[in-house]
């Protein structure tokens, strides 16, 4: 830095340093920021919601509420979707892809399209029993813990598919 000036050099052309009070922007698409997420195509992602195995037969207001009230994010392979013995803040519903499910580092299985993911510790309010780990590349619906309560409250469907999936996961 230039003494008084309150500019930083950078290759050798001065710059005015960043303005640290305007609000963070997506700037990668696995990295997310504080902002509200950005919207994708409404349609297309009711569509894509709509081609997964468990959801062919789900009403549209569903799919309107899951769309609106989550977040479909793109993820890259070998990236921790959710982990062991940690606090269940987050579901997923896996729209795309595959994911390799472990316990205490031991392969338990893999889940495919369809699968819903963390939803064991919302319901029983416990810690995470396993960590899920993306095998491909694939895309999932992000939902906050009030986003899946709110669709498990209100869509009689979702409340189903979510008790079928507690009820195999803990067999």
């Amino acid at each position: 830095m230039y003494q008084g000036q309150g500019r930083a050099l950078w290759m050798g052309v001065p710059r005015s340093p960043p303005d640290r009070t305007a609000p963070m922007s997506y700037r990668h698409r696995y990295m997310t920021s504080h902002g509200p997420a950005p919207r994708g195509d409404v349609r297309a992602e009711m569509r894509l919601l709509a081609s997964v195995p468990s959801l062919t037969q789900a009403p549209e207001s569903l799919l309107a509420a899951m769309v609106d009230l989550g977040h479909v994010v793109p993820v890259r392979p070998r990236w921790a979707l959710l982990t062991e013995k940690t606090a269940p803040e987050k579901a997923y519903v896996l729209l795309h892809g595959e994911v390799d499910v472990r316990r205490d580092g031991e392969d338990l299985g893999r889940c495919r399209s369809g699968e819903i993911l963390g939803e064991l510790g919302i319901v029983r309010n416990r810690l995470r029993s396993a960590t899920v780990v993306t095998a491909t590349e694939a895309t999932v619906l992000h939902l906050s813990v009030p986003a899946f309560e709110q669709l498990r409250a209100e869509h009689r469907y979702f409340r189903d598919l979510v008790g079928e999936a507690v009820d195999r996961k803990s067999a």
